[in-house]
């Protein structure tokens, strides 16, 4: 039998998406479930809002809880941390990148290497001379991959992700959707969405 899935919808800009990040492969692994990662963006969500910017900006005592809270889970799940200037910080180039490395399999590498960058080292991610070098690192020719990213086939494929996102009823990031369509938001409901898909996987085998 097929492994369970578990889509992980996340943001460049998001601060929890860097925490699930770093550590969902290792968990899904112990867990049996396989990965689907798909990088989208917040902005159009916020914007039907009517929200510009991020919550933690709009609500202060929200954001310095949340500023905070990274302080204490970061330093919990031993990954670096410093809070980037400006916040949000730019995630679309990023995220264009990222869905050209779909199908070519080095995704969740750069995925956990822009999070480094940007959370971990306060880099600036929408510096494409910033990206050039995540993708030197991980193994992938800069020049081509930028100028895929740049394509109107690329920046199509992301606006119809964020409408598959808006139709799906994501809110914000990090969520989780089970192969069911049941929905966890939250880089704490990470070990329960996963519990959910083995389970789900599970009883899909009981004989009817």
């Amino acid at each position: 039998m097929p492994k369970p899935t578990l889509e992980f919808w996340y943001e460049f800009s998001s601060t929890y998406s860097y925490l699930s990040a770093m550590r969902i492969e290792e968990v899904a692994e112990a867990a049996g479930v396989t990965v689907v990662w798909r990088p989208f963006l917040l902005g159009p969500i916020f914007g039907a809002q009517g929200w510009s910017t991020s919550p933690f900006n709009l609500y202060p005592l929200k954001g310095r809880y949340m500023w905070r809270d990274m302080e204490r889970e970061a330093a919990r799940l031993r990954l670096p941390f410093c809070r980037p200037k400006p916040f949000p910080q730019n995630s679309l180039l990023a995220a264009r990148v990222a869905l050209t490395g779909l199908d070519r399999g080095w995704t969740p590498a750069f995925t956990r290497a822009v999070f480094t960058a940007e959370f971990g080292k306060g880099r600036n991610i929408g510096d494409p001379v910033v990206l050039s070098e995540i993708l030197t690192a991980i193994g992938a020719d800069p020049q081509p991959v930028l100028e895929e990213a740049e394509t109107e086939a690329v920046k199509s494929r992301l606006r119809r992700v964020g409408e598959e996102a808006q139709t799906l009823g994501l809110f914000g990031a990090p969520t989780f959707l089970a192969e069911d369509g049941e929905m966890f938001w939250g880089n704490d409901r990470l070990e329960q969405a996963l519990t959910w898909a083995t389970e789900r996987a599970h009883r899909s085998e009981w004989p009817v």
